[in-house]
């Protein structure tokens, strides 16, 4: 808190967790806060936390679900270790959570939910919740919403049921008055959802007005919060999902490309949104297919990559296993293919909702043979544009696989976005035979550019261009089948060098911080935001300390090395037990890696990463004593 103006304080940011019976509306009630809060011109960060039961015992510890978010005006980069506000619409919701908040958070509470039914379903032993998880510290709002949303809605001549669907607006109406938010943007929400349903719409309005009113007429809190937007760049703004970045910047590639976009896929958790997104958008004159498991969706994709088409196919975990055979496939035939892998916990069917960065490895060695692919892993739900972008470019420009790594983190996560203007973004050009060949003898299908190794694409149809490629090896000259040995020694070197030389285009390292340090943390991935808060807060603690992200994978940047050996400690930090750590050891010999790994489904602590730099830190400085 930096000042008080009467009852209004100024904050930087802050964290709210919305947490009730999965059928409570919570993941609603969060995106539309969201929503408001980025339209305002806060910076945002979110954090969907929900169990991977169709439907648990409604009132159950098992059926809780979550949203936690974080608005500000700068630095938002995470959605916050603990929240300082929890909105509990059950007993459950607020067992569950309570390691989720800050010990002086403001909690707000249904009261009449939390009856002496729904205490016993919270597993509550007394009738005091506070007082037995040691809540001793909180400040607690007691608002018997679904009481007050019963009685404003008693002549809707909707069912008690469906009436209760509407008490997470009165939250929702209640948290915007506390932050002193106009409530204009969740009405135009609303009106958009329920567009085609008035009488929903009409209650859930109400309902909204009526949370805010609440507040503002009981004067609920003697203190409110504001939260103020800054200047960003001119531009149109709003929040998005990892996902449907995803999606667009699939789009944007496409279109940049003159190419039609193809996606075979298979629907499984975290990643059947990006199906869903692309379905909407056919009258673009992009193609989808629910294909009827994993190896048809690559399958089909591969089939679409031959045919000329931007091919894509998305899974999790349990699927990129499943679509080995098919990478190796798109590998042997050198076919332009992005494979989207939102990853999720493990192994097996696993955490199914939660987060994960286990499938590093799968995605680099995953395959029989030696079968390089294209790795990348993008930062942030925002970043999720740019590196769909990328991935495309990559795979059309280079005719290879890419495997783009989200997680389900970023991928129902969501952060403010400056909606991109497609006219700055690099043009695609893929290696057309037609235009790019131009040696003075007959083209054979595996012949390739003498500087990239990248043979030249000859879509079906281009008249004299007749050919044929399949999973058999083929001799590197005249493109027919081949066993020779030397020929596919020869093979293998080619489609490995041809990955590593896609390092000379990609942009270098950035070290972040003081470069003079000598500690360098190391990430990738969706740890970008944690990572990059825990520098600043060890940074403005008086602490050098330096850091580097890494969005390319395999190949890794062409100063990886030199940036690396620079630093006497380096720490790698990720969400599975060492698997960046083991790429990288095996990648540039003698590195001295310490490891901070948690896997534990949710995102990482900042203070958990702070921590452990600080620990490493005085360690080394009392050793030189």
């Amino acid at each position: 808190m930096k000042e008080k103006n009467n009852t209004i304080t100024q904050l930087n940011d802050v964290v709210v967790r919305f947490a009730g019976d999965s059928g409570d509306g919570m993941q609603l009630t969060g995106s539309l806060f969201s929503d408001v809060s980025a339209i305002l011109g806060n910076d945002i960060s979110t954090f969907p936390d929900y169990p991977a039961e169709i439907r648990a015992p409604q009132g159950s510890l098992g059926g809780v679900s979550g949203f936690q978010a974080r608005i500000g005006t700068s630095g938002v980069y995470t959605p916050g270790d603990y929240a300082d506000v929890l909105v509990a619409m059950n007993p459950s919701a607020l067992k569950v959570n309570v390691k989720n908040i800050k010990s002086n958070a403001i909690v707000i509470i249904d009261s009449s939910a939390f009856d002496e039914s729904a205490l016993k379903k919270g597993e509550f032993k007394t009738n005091n919740p506070f007082h037995e998880l040691g809540l001793d510290r909180v400040d607690v709002f007691e608002v018997a919403i679904t009481e007050m949303v019963r009685e404003s809605l008693k002549d809707s001549q909707m069912s008690i049921k469906d009436i209760d669907r509407c008490k997470n607006m009165f939250a929702l109406g209640f948290i915007l008055w506390l932050y002193n938010k106009d409530i204009k943007p969740a009405e135009l929400e609303l009106k958009a959802k329920f567009r085609k349903k008035e009488k929903v719409l009409q209650a859930n309005l109400k309902v909204l007005t009526d949370g805010y009113n609440y507040g503002q007429n009981t004067h609920a809190s003697s203190v409110t919060y504001r939260i103020d937007g800054r200047d960003h760049l001119p531009g149109n703004y709003t929040d998005i999902s990892g996902n449907k970045a995803t999606t667009l910047g699939f789009v944007a590639a496409a279109e940049k490309a003159g190419v039609q976009l193809f996606l075979g896929s298979y629907p499984i958790t975290p990643a059947t949104d990006i199906l869903h997104e692309l379905a909407k958008l056919k009258h673009l004159g992009l193609k989808t297919m629910q294909a009827e498991d994993e190896i048809a969706g690559i399958t089909t994709a591969i089939g679409a990559s031959y045919a000329g088409a931007l091919a894509i196919t998305s899974t999790s975990g349990p699927g990129l296993a499943l679509k080995s055979e098919g990478l190796g496939y798109a590998v042997m035939t050198e076919l332009p293919l992005v494979v989207v892998d939102v990853m999720r916990g493990g192994p097996s069917t696993g955490l199914p909702t939660k987060s994960e960065q286990a499938d590093l490895l799968q995605a680099l060695y995953g395959r029989n043979g030696e079968s390089p692919v294209v790795v990348i892993a993008a930062k942030t739900p925002a970043d999720c544009f740019d590196s769909a972008f990328e991935a495309a470019k990559i795979a059309l420009e280079h005719m290879t696989p890419v495997v783009l790594l989200t997680d389900a983190y970023i991928a129902n996560g969501a952060s403010a976005w400056r909606i991109p203007v497609l006219i700055e973004y690099p043009s695609i050009n893929p290696p057309y035979v037609q235009e790019h060949f131009t040696e003075d003898r007959p083209w054979t299908p595996y012949l390739r550019d003498k500087d990239s190794y990248v043979r030249y694409w000859a879509v079906p149809g281009t008249p004299g261009y007749e050919h044929r490629v399949g999973g058999l090896e083929k001799d590197s000259e005249t493109g027919e089948i081949s066993t020779n040995p030397r020929n596919h020694h020869r093979m293998i070197g080619l489609r490995a060098e041809k990955v590593q030389r896609i390092a000379s285009s990609l942009p270098e390292l950035e070290v972040l911080g003081d470069k003079d340090a000598e500690v360098l943390m190391v990430g990738w991935g969706s740890t970008y935001g944690h990572i990059l808060t825990a520098l600043n807060e060890i940074s403005a603690a008086g602490r050098s300390v330096a850091m580097v992200h890494f969005k390319y994978i395999n190949p890794l940047p062409k100063n990886t090395e030199e940036v690396l050996r620079k630093y006497k400690e380096i720490i790698v930090i990720e969400q599975n037990s060492g698997q960046f750590a083991k790429h990288l050891s095996g990648a540039i010999s003698g590195l001295n890696l310490h490891r901070y790994n948690v896997i534990e489904g949710q995102p990482l602590k900042v203070k958990g990463i702070a921590d452990e730099v600080l620990n490493l830190m005085d360690t080394k400085e009392e050793s030189k004593i």
